[in-house]
């Protein structure tokens, strides 16, 4: 073999390598993996929600405040939803503020979450005002 096509063929054997180890690591197994499943929530309106309050707004907007408490407390955006279309109004938390109305709905997530999450209907939108989880109390760094 001739010296000169040596480093080359090692750097091949090195690449070639390196591609068999990343293919065949621990938890890496592209055509085992979960497709994405989508939850249906059915739009249930409950009797009685106050006036002014709309379920079926056109837009959801998420405060910073929000966002950050979703994050630490592993609620996603579809938990959201399905709080607003299903969830009980707690009419002794809603409060009045010169901002407007906010409404506190509570109910149990499709990952079995028991949370509270503050919506404050504006214009067509409902604005996401705080998250909470009511049966554990999570780290959360949130200014």
């Amino acid at each position: 073999m001739n010296k000169k096509y040596f480093p080359f063929i090692a750097l091949l054997a090195a690449v070639l390598l390196f591609f068999w180890v990343k293919k065949n690591q621990r938890g890496y197994r592209p055509e085992v993996r979960p497709e994405k499943i989508e939850t249906v929530v059915p739009a249930i309106v409950p009797v009685g929600d106050p006036p002014g309050f709309d379920r079926a707004a056109s837009r959801i907007v998420y405060s910073k405040h929000a966002r950050c408490r979703m994050d630490c407390r592993h609620i996603d955006e579809s938990e959201v939803k399905e709080i607003l279309q299903r969830g009980n109004i707690n009419t002794e938390k809603i409060e009045q503020g010169n901002k407007g109305t906010s409404y506190p709905l509570e109910g149990i997530t499709h990952d079995k979450q028991r949370v509270r999450i503050v919506f404050a209907p504006h214009e067509s939108e409902m604005v996401v005002v705080t998250v909470i989880d009511l049966d554990k109390e999570w780290q959360c760094d949130c200014n």
